[in-house]
Formats: structure tokens, C-alpha cells, sequence
């Protein structure tokens, strides 16, 4: 059934004129009045809805149930990752949503090939959360992970995140997932852009009181690392147990 975000308090009984992006997505897929659609505002559970009308440029509906279901995992995990090129970045967001991330906090590094600031940071911020929530409506997840503004290694290492666990990918990692700890209530994931983090970036990470991981003895490109730590952690601690 398709899915569509709304940011929007919304009701039982409630008949809605949808957003022009929610309309453009139906007529991409050619609904017509009396489909059902599922909407969703990123409070918690979703909205099961039929199409009353659907016009060239509008399309209204009629909220029918709400079902109070979550498909969040146990884990909470945020991840802070380096600023990478291309589609990279925009490829591991996708990717970590439909992972079960809960939080993602971009980190302007010192080997991040993109360089971002002011306006242009704002707009890319922008665009990566749209990307989130499209990510959620293909998912299922009814809750939206944000998308932090950017900072830099030295800001958000002065922040002091408040969680059991914090990793960061790194060769000097020597003890596996299982032997760090129980299942956290709060956990974070850090991992450096295309080259990794510089020597002084991980020194201070390390200092700051992050943990080396390792993921085995090959070396995985940075939208390949993130993903598959956060894998590992849903394996170990998360829900694909």
C-alpha cells in the first residue's frame, strides 16, 4: 500500500486536501479515488486512508483507522557519519533508515571531499532529510530519524553524547561487538568519510572516550562501513537476532 509522510496532526474522520509532493507521487503511480493509502506524520503509528478525489492538481482523502503499530528496534543507534561524496552520503542515509537508524549527525572531516557551509550546509541538510523520510515511507518506519546540522570533529566530540556505547571505525578496533557490552539502552556509531579519519582525528576520538572497532581485516569503503557495523549491531544487540 503506498505511503506517504504528512507533517500534519491528523485524525480519524478527518478528510484532507494532500500536499502538492504527496499529489505528484499519486499521480506517478496512477492511484485513483477509492485506493487506499497509508499516511503517516512521524508521531507514532499511521493512518489507513482512501482517496476520495484525485484531480490533476489536488487529491483529498479520508482517514479511516489508525493503527498504533512501531516498527522501531530495540537499539537505539545514532550515527555520526563523515561527510562523504557523491551519492555515498545520500546512499548511507537511505540505507541506515532502513536499518533502524534513529539519529544521524553529518561530521565535516578533515578528508571529506565535500566542503559545506552556511546556506549551502542548510540546503543540503534539507535535502538529506527529505531523503530520511522518503526512506521511511518505502521502510514502513513510522517514526522519522532526524538529520542533524553539520559540524565538525571537534564539535561534536566537545558535545559529550550522552550513551552505554560509542564506536568508531577504526584498525586499532581488538574486541568484537559481543565483548563490548550488553545490549545498550543508547548507542552511537562514528565513521569517517572516503580515506577514514586522519591519525589526530581517531587520537581524539579515542581521548574523548570513543571505542576502536574493527570489522575484520579487509577494508570497506565508507558507505560499505557504515552499513555493515550497522548490521552487526542490529545482529549483536538490535532486532535481527
Amino acid at each position: 500500500m503506498p505511503r506517504f509522510y504528512l507533517d500534519a496532526d491528523l485524525a480519524v474522520g478527518q478528510q484532507l486536501s494532500l500536499p502538492d509532493a504527496v499529489v505528484r507521487h499519486i499521480q506517478v503511480l496512477r492511484l485513483n479515488a477509492g485506493d487506499a493509502i497509508t499516511l503517516f506524520n512521524g508521531r507514532g503509528g499511521e493512518y489507513h486512508a482512501t482517496l476520495t478525489a484525485v484531480m490533476k492538481r489536488d487529491a483529498q482523502g479520508l482517514i479511516e483507522r489508525f493503527d498504533d503499530v512501531s516498527r522501531e528496534t530495540p537499539l537505539w543507534l545514532g550515527l555520526a557519519q563523515g561527510i562523504s561524496s557523491g551519492d555515498k552520503m545520500e546512499f548511507t542515509l537511505q540505507k541506515g533508515v532502513e536499518m533502524g537508524v534513529a539519529v544521524f549527525q553529518p561530521i565535516a572531516a578533515g578528508r571529506s571531499v565535500v566542503k559545506l557551509s552556511g546556506e549551502r550546509a542548510d540546503k543540503r541538510v534539507a535535502r538529506w532529510q527529505e531523503i530520511v523520510i522518503s526512506a521511511c515511507e518505502q521502510s514502513g518506519r513510522n517514526t522519522v530519524p532526524q538529520v542533524l546540522p553539520i559540524l565538525s570533529l571537534h564539535e561534536w566530540l566537545a558535545q559529550k553524547q550522552e550513551a552505554e556505547v560509542r564506536l568508531v571505525l577504526s584498525p586499532r578496533g581488538d574486541k568484537s561487538l559481543a565483548e563490548l557490552a550488553e545490549r545498550p539502552a543508547r548507542s552511537w556509531l562514528m565513521v569517517g568519510p572516503e580515506g577514514g579519519f586522519s591519525g589526530p582525528e581517531e587520537d581524539a576520538a579515542l581521548a574523548a572516550g570513543w571505542t576502536p572497532l574493527k570489522l575484520g581485516p579487509r577494508i570497506l569503503r565508507t558507505e560499505t562501513a557504515a552499513l555493515a557495523a550497522v548490521g552487526a549491531m542490529q545482529a549483536v544487540w538490535g532486532d535481527y537476532r
